[in-house]
């Protein structure tokens, strides 16, 4: 996997844990280890201007994901049985970690663990997963917390 991560946000991030967990998202999920992906730090004010110009949203959010290549769960990137998998430009994640600091405070968790859910809800945006109807949002949702969990098991190992 090429993983690149560029922190303009201001604020120190744990760079290589969330490299870490991407790479892990997107091992878990079969993707090509040729796939490529970019993950952007950001701080509030450009967050805000990202999702005003691309969501038509004011103020800045926690996450924004832009897909390159078209990707559906069992296609493109991902392999299909037997099939090899064709290595693709997977898009960006944007991440804020001052908003994340703020939900984290609110959820009773740290922002690294924050930050890893975003990232992780990020990059399976990226895959074609949405929440926008129900059964799509419990599908993603699931999916989202077994790779989290997953992810706790490798990041923290007993």
């Amino acid at each position: 996997m090429s993983i690149e991560i560029n922190n303009e946000s201001g604020v120190e991030v744990d760079e290589e844990n969330i490299v870490r967990l991407a790479a892990h998202v997107l091992g878990e999920m079969g993707i090509n280890p040729l796939a490529e992906m970019s993950i952007m730090v950001v701080d509030e004010n450009a967050m805000a201007e990202l999702h005003e110009k691309w969501m038509g949203e004011p103020g800045p959010t926690d996450v924004l994901a832009f897909p390159m290549d078209e990707l559906r769960p069992g296609g493109g990137a991902r392999g299909d049985g037997d099939a090899p998998a064709d290595p693709a430009l997977l898009g960006d994640v944007v991440l804020c970690p001052q908003v994340a600091a703020r939900q984290a405070e609110e959820a009773g968790h740290s922002t690294r663990d924050e930050l890893e859910l975003l990232c992780t809800h990020g990059i399976l945006h990226l895959l074609g997963y949405d929440h926008a109807e129900p059964e799509e949002h419990k599908e993603m949702f699931g999916l989202q917390a077994r790779l989290l969990e997953a992810w706790q098991e490798v990041r923290d190992p007993r």
